[in-house]
């Protein structure tokens, strides 16, 4: 796994200009030409799993992370987020697409619980993660906040009825690191496939979950075939 708005975070590798400064370029096929690059230094120092694809549609005007992302704009997050997917793809790198969804502001995203409509949730805060979702896009992060009262890494409508149901997902889920996921049980049967950094809520728990009937083998095999297949 490797990180990075700017590039590759393992050893000596390119220092990209950030996510912003490039989406101010308007040019999805330089972006593809950095994500090529990327993939290529990914794979030299040994990661398969690129999770610096960030399209949070930016609204707060203090969100620390306003850099990792390409602008405020649906088509333009879309366009860009293709671009570095399919370069870094293209060495045989899996791409990850982060934070599903609604994630637009810092000291609060823990706990905060973001109102909003159906309309608005798929007209404007969705319609890049499915611009990458139909081209292919490996895997995506889940998002810290809450949206309508349920934590996005537990939600059932999030990660199976729009992700996987109406978009026709294959790929598999990873948490935001540490307080991703807050529960065992819930988080695997909505569909988060993988506790990041390291199992916490997973591992003993989500076997004992198992054992005593609160998760299913047919869910904990459906989400084992989405991360093989993609590796």
């Amino acid at each position: 796994f490797t990180d990075g708005p700017r590039g590759i975070v393992i050893g000596n590798a390119t220092c990209f200009p950030v996510a912003m400064l490039r989406g101010a370029s308007w040019d999805p096929l330089l972006e593809q030409r950095v994500g090529t690059a990327i993939g290529a230094e990914a794979r030299a120092t040994g990661a398969n799993y690129f999770a610096g694809l960030c399209v949070n549609l930016l609204r707060h005007p203090a969100w620390g992370r306003a850099q990792e992302t390409y602008g405020e704009d649906s088509y333009h997050l879309g366009a860009m987020g293709l671009g570095l997917m399919h370069g870094v793809q293209s060495q045989h790198v899996m791409v990850c697409a982060k934070h599903f969804a609604v994630n637009s502001i810092e000291n609060s995203r823990f706990y905060l619980d973001v109102q909003i409509d159906d309309t608005t949730l798929h007209e404007v805060y969705l319609p890049h993660f499915k611009t990458l979702v139909d081209a292919g896009v490996d895997s995506l992060m889940s998002a810290y906040n809450q949206i309508n009262g349920e934590y996005c890494g537990h939600s059932y409508k999030l990660l199976h009825d729009v992700l996987r149901e109406q978009w026709g997902f294959r790929g598999f889920v990873s948490s935001d690191w540490l307080w991703g996921i807050y529960d065992t049980a819930a988080p695997i049967n909505a569909g988060m496939d993988i506790e990041m950094p390291r199992a916490h809520f997973y591992g003993k728990r989500l076997w004992k979950s198992v054992r005593r009937g609160a998760v299913s083998l047919e869910a904990i095999d459906a989400s084992v075939r989405r991360i093989v297949t993609a590796k």
